[in-house]
């Protein structure tokens, strides 16, 4: 493992480079936003950030604005680390209703580390609406998926709550009825899911589950060493 200066001068460069690609994307927001039009909005993660990924963003469908917080997907994209794969044309819901079709691209720098994401919006609600009355019309009807909700936010306290008691509804008990193993395997879910990447998570979590700080600190600890 190298150490000292050069370790150091390593590290400076490729931040350098990530700071030089998000620069250089800023602008190119706006330009990918005024093509599509009032119903798109293209936002830039910095995954270095979690608690306030959003450092350029373009049009106005999620909500969200410059220093907000990513979502369930950015959160999963920074679990993933250096694996992370692009997320295409896939279908989510907002907290108030609306449709909304993504793609969330990785970014990289030149040593292949994923450091952040350009993710474009669409707000499809409308069109949604009309494929669905032309159907209607022309006798022809289907029962579509019902796209996941996605929490969309400035402050990643929401997001990370709506993480948390999605993965509590699935398990269908309260903390309290659960096994030491269902417990495990919840905290070793929210860790896939890239929670405890965010600052603070922990404490966040255990106030959340009803559970002390310790707690939820040595499930932690025993998820990631057994």
């Amino acid at each position: 493992m190298t150490h000292g200066p050069a370790a150091a001068s390593g590290e400076d460069a490729a931040r350098a480079e990530q700071d030089a690609i998000i620069a250089a994307l800023t602008p190119v927001v706006d330009g990918i936003a005024a093509t599509f039009g009032s119903f798109c909005e293209v936002v830039v993660h910095d995954f270095r950030r979690p608690e306030r990924s959003v450092v350029a963003l373009a049009g106005s469908v999620t909500g969200r604005g410059v220093g907000g917080s990513m979502s369930e997907i950015g959160m999963k994209l920074l679990a993933a680390g250096d694996e992370a794969d692009d997320e295409l044309n896939y279908l989510t819901r907002t907290r108030d209703g609306k449709l909304v079709k993504s793609s969330t691209m990785v970014l990289r720098d030149s040593a292949g580390t994923a450091f952040g994401a350009l993710c474009v919006n669409l707000d499809v609600t409308a069109v949604n609406q009309a494929h669905a009355l032309i159907g209607g019309l022309a006798g022809v009807t289907s029962v579509p998926e019902t796209p996941p909700t996605t929490t969309f936010a400035d402050d990643i306290t929401a997001v990370l709550d709506s993480i948390v008691d999605a993965r509590q509804l699935r398990q269908n008990k309260p903390w309290a009825q659960l096994t030491r193993e269902e417990r495990l395997d919840l905290f070793r879910d929210l860790d896939r899911q890239g929670v405890f990447a965010v600052r603070g998570a922990v404490q966040q979590v255990a106030a959340r589950l009803g559970i002390s700080r310790a707690s939820a600190y040595n499930y932690l600890a025993a998820t990631r060493t057994g």
